[in-house]
């Protein structure tokens, strides 16, 4: 079975310059912890709740102003669409990550998996 069958499809992004308490609200609102950062429809990097907290607040940045490409995620971590369960499965062991942006092969956003969906894929 591949990723795409088991991701989930729709997926709320952000810009790389989209300000932090802008995230913050559709982290909350959404009740999620992390983003994908998107320009022209390629994942450039991803943004969490404790990215925010590391990379902004705790580095004393005006987090009112602080952006997207100030807290991401310097190193992205993603998978392919067309990627088997067992090989995402076992990447995401190996990083010890609980959610991974899906891309195609042209590196455009289709979606993001998580150990949940593909536990349950696997069975």
């Amino acid at each position: 079975m591949q990723v795409k069958e088991v991701m989930t499809e729709n997926v709320s992004v952000i810009e790389p310059d989209t300000q932090i308490p802008q995230i913050a609200r559709k982290m909350r609102d959404e009740d999620i912890g992390s983003l994908p950062v998107v320009e022209n429809e390629r994942l450039v990097g991803m943004v969490t709740d404790r990215d925010i907290v590391v990379r902004a607040v705790a580095e004393g940045q005006d987090v009112r102003t602080a952006t997207a490409r100030e807290a991401m995620s310097p190193r992205i971590l993603y998978c392919f669409d067309d990627q088997t369960v067992e090989e995402v499965l076992d990447n995401m062991g190996e990083q010890q990550i609980r959610r991974l942006p899906v891309v195609d092969r042209d590196k455009r956003l289709v979606g993001v998996v998580s150990l949940g969906d593909l536990s349950k894929a696997s069975k």
